[in-house]
Protein backbone atom coordinates (compact mmCIF):
# COMPACT_ATOMS: atom_id res chain seq x y z
CA UNK A 1 0.00 0.00 0.00
CA UNK A 2 1.38 3.41 -0.87
CA UNK A 3 1.49 6.43 1.45
CA UNK A 4 -1.52 8.16 -0.11
CA UNK A 5 -3.65 5.04 0.34
CA UNK A 6 -2.53 4.77 3.96
CA UNK A 7 -3.48 8.42 4.59
CA UNK A 8 -6.91 7.85 3.04
CA UNK A 9 -7.45 4.79 5.24
CA UNK A 10 -6.41 6.75 8.34
CA UNK A 11 -8.81 9.55 7.41
CA UNK A 12 -11.62 7.04 6.80
CA UNK A 13 -11.18 5.66 10.32
CA UNK A 14 -12.02 9.11 11.67
CA UNK A 15 -14.85 9.93 9.23
CA UNK A 16 -18.40 9.65 10.50
CA UNK A 17 -21.37 8.72 8.34
CA UNK A 18 -22.63 12.29 8.57
CA UNK A 19 -19.31 13.50 7.06
CA UNK A 20 -19.39 11.14 4.09
CA UNK A 21 -20.45 13.75 1.53
CA UNK A 22 -17.73 16.17 2.65
CA UNK A 23 -15.11 13.41 2.62
CA UNK A 24 -16.05 12.34 -0.91
CA UNK A 25 -16.04 15.93 -2.18
CA UNK A 26 -12.72 16.87 -0.54
CA UNK A 27 -10.98 13.70 -1.72
CA UNK A 28 -12.55 13.29 -5.18
CA UNK A 29 -9.19 13.55 -6.95
CA UNK A 30 -7.80 10.60 -4.99
CA UNK A 31 -10.37 8.04 -6.09
CA UNK A 32 -9.64 5.57 -8.86
CA UNK A 33 -12.46 4.58 -11.17
CA UNK A 34 -12.11 0.81 -11.69
CA UNK A 35 -13.72 1.09 -15.13
CA UNK A 36 -10.84 3.27 -16.37
CA UNK A 37 -8.26 2.42 -13.71
CA UNK A 38 -7.64 -1.20 -14.69
CA UNK A 39 -7.20 -0.60 -18.45
CA UNK A 40 -4.95 2.42 -17.87
CA UNK A 41 -2.86 0.54 -15.32
CA UNK A 42 -2.49 -2.48 -17.62
CA UNK A 43 -1.41 -0.32 -20.58
CA UNK A 44 1.05 1.58 -18.38
CA UNK A 45 2.69 -1.57 -17.02
CA UNK A 46 2.91 -3.24 -20.42
CA UNK A 47 4.51 -0.09 -21.84
CA UNK A 48 6.95 0.19 -18.92
CA UNK A 49 7.95 -3.45 -19.40
CA UNK A 50 8.32 -2.98 -23.16
CA UNK A 51 5.81 -5.73 -23.90
CA UNK A 52 3.54 -6.09 -26.87
CA UNK A 53 -0.02 -6.95 -25.90
CA UNK A 54 -0.33 -9.74 -28.47
CA UNK A 55 2.81 -11.44 -27.10
CA UNK A 56 1.34 -11.38 -23.58
CA UNK A 57 -1.98 -12.79 -24.85
CA UNK A 58 -0.15 -15.60 -26.64
CA UNK A 59 1.88 -16.53 -23.53
CA UNK A 60 -1.29 -16.36 -21.42
CA UNK A 61 -3.23 -18.53 -23.92
CA UNK A 62 -5.89 -15.85 -24.26
CA UNK A 63 -7.23 -14.92 -27.69
CA UNK A 64 -6.02 -11.57 -29.00
CA UNK A 65 -9.54 -10.26 -29.53
CA UNK A 66 -10.62 -11.05 -26.00
CA UNK A 67 -7.33 -9.82 -24.54
CA UNK A 68 -7.62 -6.47 -26.30
CA UNK A 69 -11.18 -6.09 -25.04
CA UNK A 70 -10.03 -6.80 -21.46
CA UNK A 71 -7.18 -4.31 -21.62
CA UNK A 72 -9.29 -1.63 -23.31
CA UNK A 73 -12.02 -2.00 -20.71
CA UNK A 74 -14.57 -2.96 -23.35
CA UNK A 75 -15.00 -6.35 -21.61
CA UNK A 76 -14.65 -7.34 -17.98
CA UNK A 77 -14.15 -10.76 -16.50
CA UNK A 78 -15.19 -12.13 -13.14
CA UNK A 79 -12.66 -14.95 -13.59
CA UNK A 80 -9.63 -14.01 -11.54
CA UNK A 81 -7.59 -16.81 -13.12
CA UNK A 82 -7.95 -15.19 -16.54
CA UNK A 83 -6.30 -12.02 -15.26
CA UNK A 84 -3.71 -13.95 -13.27
CA UNK A 85 -2.68 -15.72 -16.50
CA UNK A 86 -2.19 -12.28 -18.09
CA UNK A 87 -0.23 -11.00 -15.10
CA UNK A 88 2.13 -13.98 -15.06
CA UNK A 89 2.60 -13.80 -18.83
CA UNK A 90 3.47 -10.10 -18.51
CA UNK A 91 5.95 -10.70 -15.68
CA UNK A 92 4.05 -8.63 -13.11
CA UNK A 93 5.40 -8.42 -9.59
CA UNK A 94 3.13 -9.49 -6.76
CA UNK A 95 2.43 -5.86 -5.87
CA UNK A 96 1.53 -5.04 -9.50
CA UNK A 97 -0.78 -8.05 -9.71
CA UNK A 98 -2.47 -7.22 -6.40
CA UNK A 99 -3.11 -3.63 -7.52
CA UNK A 100 -4.44 -4.80 -10.91
CA UNK A 101 -6.80 -7.24 -9.19
CA UNK A 102 -8.10 -4.49 -6.91
CA UNK A 103 -8.59 -2.16 -9.89
CA UNK A 104 -10.50 -4.90 -11.70
CA UNK A 105 -12.70 -5.29 -8.60
CA UNK A 106 -11.61 -8.90 -8.10
CA UNK A 107 -10.25 -10.30 -4.84
CA UNK A 108 -6.56 -9.81 -4.22
CA UNK A 109 -4.49 -12.89 -3.44
CA UNK A 110 -4.87 -13.82 0.21
CA UNK A 111 -1.92 -15.52 1.95
CA UNK A 112 -4.12 -17.69 4.19
CA UNK A 113 -5.60 -19.50 1.18
CA UNK A 114 -3.21 -22.28 0.17
CA UNK A 115 -3.66 -21.78 -3.59
CA UNK A 116 -3.24 -18.02 -3.27
CA UNK A 117 -0.12 -18.52 -1.15
CA UNK A 118 1.42 -20.69 -3.89
CA UNK A 119 0.48 -18.06 -6.49
CA UNK A 120 2.14 -15.40 -4.33
CA UNK A 121 5.29 -17.52 -4.17
CA UNK A 122 5.18 -17.85 -7.96
CA UNK A 123 4.95 -14.07 -8.39
CA UNK A 124 7.75 -13.49 -5.89
CA UNK A 125 9.87 -16.10 -7.71
CA UNK A 126 9.25 -14.21 -10.96
CA UNK A 127 7.62 -17.13 -12.78
CA UNK A 128 6.51 -15.57 -16.06
CA UNK A 129 5.03 -18.63 -17.70
CA UNK A 130 1.46 -19.59 -16.83
CA UNK A 131 2.30 -23.23 -17.72
CA UNK A 132 5.09 -23.23 -15.12
CA UNK A 133 2.68 -21.73 -12.59
CA UNK A 134 0.19 -24.49 -13.41
CA UNK A 135 2.92 -27.11 -12.85
CA UNK A 136 3.72 -25.59 -9.45
CA UNK A 137 0.05 -25.58 -8.48
CA UNK A 138 -0.58 -29.18 -9.57
CA UNK A 139 2.64 -30.32 -7.89
CA UNK A 140 1.06 -29.19 -4.63
CA UNK A 141 -2.33 -30.75 -5.35
CA UNK A 142 -4.00 -27.47 -6.32
CA UNK A 143 -6.11 -26.55 -9.33
CA UNK A 144 -4.17 -24.97 -12.21
CA UNK A 145 -5.08 -21.52 -13.51
CA UNK A 146 -8.22 -21.90 -15.58
CA UNK A 147 -8.02 -21.11 -19.23
CA UNK A 148 -10.36 -18.47 -20.55
CA UNK A 149 -13.90 -19.60 -21.21
CA UNK A 150 -14.45 -20.11 -24.98
CA UNK A 151 -17.63 -18.01 -24.67
CA UNK A 152 -15.37 -15.13 -23.56
CA UNK A 153 -13.16 -15.54 -26.60
CA UNK A 154 -10.52 -17.84 -25.14
CA UNK A 155 -8.93 -20.93 -26.53
CA UNK A 156 -9.93 -23.58 -24.00
CA UNK A 157 -12.62 -24.36 -21.43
Amino acid sequence: MNDATGRIEDHLKRTRVSDTERFLRENAALFTDPASGFPAYMRLLLKQKGLRQQDVFLRADISEGYGYKLISGEKRTRRRDTLLRLFFAAGFTLDEAQKALRLSELPALYPRFKRDAVLMIAFNSRLCDPAAVDELLTLHGLAPLLLTNPAEGGSAG
